[in-house]
């Protein structure tokens, strides 16, 4: 019998440590390039850094234990996985994707897979009926964020499952905002799962990571294939600090949540905030679907104050708070993103999402939740 996910965050599937030279407790970091064959044709199960690496197999073993991923590569930055993840798809596909995608996908998907022949049909994905009439004789994939960055919006699995069912689709979800720890897109009938680790799973701002979980033997040994051949792979050293990173997920993303579900509240009744958009919040429209499919709401908030003025002030007077990009880690960050993260979008393309200049996303970190109010505070005045 398997740990409990709180336990394989620290332990992996069955326990490490039994692994590791000399019974360290820490991971080891294997900072080498290469490894000796003991004898020609032998080898001691590693060969090269760029293809695997004791310290990188840890934290894949340990992710593919709490995605429940049948394998996991880690790559050098979560942009780096979705580039892999584009190597398999075909020339002359169609791929559906969630219309408020995080910017850097969109700005990848148009600049690199449009030139080598790919469509992209983005369209909101919460509702069933759009994405069923976007397929095409061509489509061959379905790509979706739940939540969304930055709305919000909550799209149902099980939903898309029978669409990609249907019309034998591969089904791709970016699970970076709820984590391991709160959903498991695979069990949910995704295919492929990918994450920036940079975020949450590393936890502390201090390194890039990226991942892409599987979930059969035969996509494995593709992935593993152009892994190794398009060498997007992760360091050692930032293999050892996303693996650090893991141990501590489950009480930091509770500790956040819990931020997160006061200063959702505390925000709805602030005179210069006109809307709140938070998954834990009884009145957001995926709240329901939200609470079938996921353990927890985590603690990514947008709202939309009643200026760009105000807007603006607030990204000037925080604090405590950082005006940054990025989000996932220990402290908390404010962005702004028309901007920032959906700065390459049209400006149509923003409005039509919402994106607009009175909307900020804010990443709640683990601080003093009274402390994190009274700087909103002091910044709104």
């Amino acid at each position: 019998m398997g740990y409990r996910i709180d336990t394989k965050c620290i332990h992996g599937e069955q326990g490490v440590v039994g692994n590791h030279s000399y019974g360290a407790v820490s991971l080891p970091i294997y900072q080498t390039a290469t490894f000796a064959h003991p004898r020609i044709g032998e080898s001691t199960g590693y060969d090269y850094s760029r293809q695997s690496n004791p310290t990188r197999t840890e934290l894949e073993e340990t992710m593919s234990a709490l995605e429940g991923a049948a394998d996991t590569v880690a790559c050098s930055s979560g942009m780096a996985a979705i580039g892999l993840c584009m190597e398999l798809l075909e020339q002359g596909s169609h791929v559906i994707c969630s219309e408020d995608l995080y910017g850097g996908s969109v700005r990848m998907f148009q600049a690199i897979g449009e030139q080598r022949g790919i469509t992209f049909s983005y369209v909101d994905t919460s509702d069933a009926d759009q994405v069923e009439q976007s397929v095409r004789e061509n489509t061959s994939a379905l790509y979706i964020e739940t939540p969304s960055n930055p709305t919000m919006k909550v799209t149902d699995f099980f939903q898309m499952k029978e669409i990609a069912n249907r019309h034998n689709l591969v089904l791709i979800a970016d699970n970076t905002f709820l984590t391991p720890y709160f959903q498991n897109p695979l069990a949910l009938g995704a295919d492929i799962v990918i994450h920036s680790g940079t975020k949450y799973l590393g936890g502390h701002n201090d390194t890039l990571a990226g991942f892409l979980c599987v979930n059969s033997p035969e996509l494995a040994e593709k992935v593993r294939f152009l892994y190794k051949t398009v060498g997007c792979s992760l360091s050692p050293f930032d293999s050892f600090l996303t693996v650090r990173g893991i141990k501590t997920l489950a009480v930091r993303v509770e500790k956040q949540q819990e931020n997160a579900i006061f200063l959702a509240k505390w925000l709805k009744s602030q005179k210069k905030v006109k809307e709140v958009y938070y998954v834990g919040l009884p009145d957001h429209p995926g709240y329901e679907v939200n609470k079938r499919q996921a353990r927890g709401f985590g603690s990514m908030i947008s709202f939309r104050t009643d200026s760009e003025q105000t807007a603006r002030q607030v990204l000037k007077r925080v604090k405590l708070i950082s005006y940054a990009e990025s989000l996932g880690g220990v402290e908390s960050l404010i962005t702004y993103p028309m901007l920032q993260i959906h700065g390459d979008l049209a400006p149509e393309v923003r409005q039509h999402l919402g994106i607009t200049e009175d909307f900020l996303r804010m990443s709640v970190g683990i601080e003093n939740v009274q402390d994190l109010a009274a700087d909103l505070e002091q910044a709104f005045a």
